[in-house]
């Protein structure tokens, strides 16, 4: 039986290791972390085939060079010499043309929605029991006009590309969202969304692989990979090595680290989000983006979160006051009578986002390397693409036509 070694425990290298399973191969998933924290676990879990525009849109790079003072902005880059950084920065930058972004658009739709009808397979066959499948939609919160005449832009492209989405103005948006805040001047509900828990889904994921027999081993960091005539032979991690045919780099932030060890050019930088949980019933309906602070609110099965910030700083868990504190003033300015209390403050966590300069993941066969498939980068995005990667990937090893066309996916697109 072929043997399969995945390099992380996310999202991502849980789906990829389900495809993989199904298939017959004989499958281990290495993590460093216990696996119960991280971006996987303190996302929005969104499922969006309405976020059409990567991260690498024109005017980003200036965004973020603006908010270097305001350690509160929803985009905020923290001032350091970081070399790896400066040149991330520089194929951003060079990823940020109308042209780039345009050509990305009926990609990142069709991962999306691909994942979304694999989602629906997964609750289907029950493998994993039942978890949260919400398909009511995702409502986008404006108060000002500004934000208005940019979301109806992408509204304009959402609806030429086929997906479902409804405009409402202030009666209509009180009519569904009774608890927002009566300075909202309306909203837009993209229908083709859905949200799930991902403290649900990822523990019956792991319950689920164990009970068939996936070896999943937590608390290991690799550390190096052992290469011979182009070929991935070992690999090491701070307490044992594994023998693989196939290694899959389902790695997230340390993508880009790890791909150095193997003289990989494989950008990737860690954007830091946060999140928050209130277990009161604060009679939240619909999971909603608050446009203006870029907050993420989704009522979830027995708390409602509240996600969000962009921070470059490297690779670190800090968690920062003033960016807890904006997302509860988001909160606070955008709905009637909820506060978020101290207790829950506190409680705040923080996730890495794997982001890559063009905004779009790495997924596929590196060119350098016979047996390493990259899977990474998926950006705020890796929850909506997690089971589409997977299967993707499962169908690259098992030499199989692939789902939809990889070659923006490309690894090596930045050497």
């Amino acid at each position: 039986m072929k043997t399969v070694t995945i390099l992380g425990g996310g999202i991502i290298g849980l789906c990829t290791a389900y495809y993989l399973n199904k298939e017959g191969y004989n499958v281990t998933v290495i993590d460093k972390s216990a696996l119960n924290e991280g971006a996987s676990y303190v996302n929005a879990g969104y499922i969006t085939p309405s976020h059409l525009i990567s991260l690498a849109s024109p005017g980003m790079l200036k965004k973020g060079l603006l908010s270097l003072l305001k350690k509160e902005s929803p985009f905020y880059i923290k001032p350091r010499l970081d070399l790896t950084f400066f040149e991330w920065a520089y194929h951003f930058y060079q990823s940020t043309t109308k042209e780039k972004v345009q050509k990305a658009i009926p990609i990142i739709k069709e991962i999306n929605l691909l994942s979304k009808s694999l989602y629906d397979q997964i609750r289907m066959s029950e493998d994993l029991g039942t978890f949260q499948l919400d398909k009511k939609g995702l409502l986008m919160l404006y108060k000002t006009q500004k934000e208005a005449d940019r979301e109806f832009e992408v509204v304009k492209i959402a609806k030429n590309e086929g997906l479902n989405v409804q405009i409402l103005n202030q009666t209509e948006l009180l009519q569904l969202e009774p608890t927002v805040n009566h300075e909202i001047q309306g909203g837009f509900l993209y229908k083709c969304d859905a949200h799930t828990t991902p403290n649900e889904f990822m523990p019956k994921m792991i319950t689920y692989l164990k009970d068939n027999n996936v070896k999943i081993v937590s608390g290991e960091e690799v550390i190096d990979l052992e290469i011979k005539k182009n070929v991935v032979t070992k690999i090491v991690t701070h307490k044992n090595e594994y023998l693989s045919d196939e290694v899959v780099m389902a790695t997230g932030s340390w993508t880009g680290s790890l791909g150095n060890k193997l003289k990989l050019k494989i950008p990737v930088q860690p954007g830091k989000g946060y999140s928050i949980n209130s277990s009161r019933d604060l009679g939240i309906n619909y999971p909603a983006v608050l446009m203006e602070s870029k907050v993420a609110v989704t009522p979830m099965i027995g708390f409602t979160r509240f996600a969000g910030t962009m921070e470059f700083s490297g690779s670190n868990t800090i968690i920062r006051p003033e960016r807890v504190k904006a997302i509860s003033n988001a909160v606070s300015d955008y709905y009637t009578q909820i506060n978020l209390i101290d207790s829950e403050l506190k409680n705040a966590k923080c996730g890495l986002r794997p982001i890559t300069p063009d905004g779009l993941p790495y997924i596929g066969y590196v060119s350098s390397l016979e047996n390493l498939v990259v899977a990474a980068g998926h950006a705020m995005m890796g929850w909506s693409m997690g089971p589409a990667t997977g299967k993707l990937v499962c169908e690259l090893i098992n030499k199989q036509k692939t789902s939809m066309d990889l070659r923006m996916f490309c690894p090596n697109r930045f050497t």
